[in-house]
């Protein structure tokens, strides 16, 4: 059975969603995205959220930061945006359309990436990664909740099973951890600096990535 994502179907799948993504997902996702929050944090600066979605991570950014929000889905744009209006949330610099795999932002331009429950959310996911890293500056983090898969056995049969379903619905089930560490392997300014699990039931995780200084990337080869 057919799996492949493409664009057009994830956007579609998430203007689907948007009249109930909160109540679905808010719950859910509560204490993955208050990690993720927690860890751009402690970089702090300008900080891009991609999949920013309905803006439901905004009001929790400190306004020391400058906040910068994307997604492909105009529904989710219009919540994300009328969030911040009624919440006066100053702090927040921008919410725009932007595919991941394709954003249109200079080089280093942020001080952290941001990208929650996304990549298992898009068709390409290493090209997305080689995007956050190119608009991370050096010295600053990519910061990714993500789901993991099981790989093998019961759980990973029954994650390949689904994906026919799932990928209809804008998600992967099958996405194991060695996607994260083989793109790293193949690039010389990323490095893992974190992964742990996230709950519900671990089948989450917190994922940091930091972008080397240049000094750093000529002695790492």
């Amino acid at each position: 059975m057919a799996t492949q994502m493409s664009t057009a179907s994830v956007t579609k799948a998430y203007d689907r969603w948007s009249p109930v993504y909160d109540l679905v997902f808010g719950p859910v996702f509560k204490k993955g995205r208050s990690a993720a929050i927690v860890a751009a944090e402690r970089i702090g600066g300008r900080i891009i959220e991609v999949g920013v979605g309905t803006g439901i991570s905004l009001p929790q950014y400190s306004n020391r930061n400058r906040i910068v929000g994307v997604d492909l889905s105009e529904p989710m744009l219009d919540k994300a945006r009328e969030r911040v209006r009624s919440g006066n949330l100053t702090h927040v610099e921008q919410i725009a359309y932007g595919d991941a795999e394709a954003l249109q932002f200079a080089d280093d331009s942020f001080d952290v990436v941001v990208a929650q429950y996304v990549i298992t959310a898009v068709p390409n996911p290493e090209r997305a990664l080689d995007e956050f890293a190119r608009i991370c500056r050096p010295g600053g983090e990519i910061v990714i909740t993500t789901r993991v898969g099981a790989g093998e056995g019961l759980r990973g049969r029954i994650e390949k099973t689904l994906m026919p379903i799932t990928s209809r619905l804008g998600f992967r089930t099958d996405f194991p951890f060695e996607r994260y560490t083989d793109w790293a392997a193949t690039r010389g300014d990323v490095e893992l600096v974190e992964s742990r699990p996230l709950p519900p039931l671990g089948h989450f995780s917190l994922v940091r990535f930091a972008k080397r200084q240049p000094s750093l990337q000529g002695q790492i080869q």
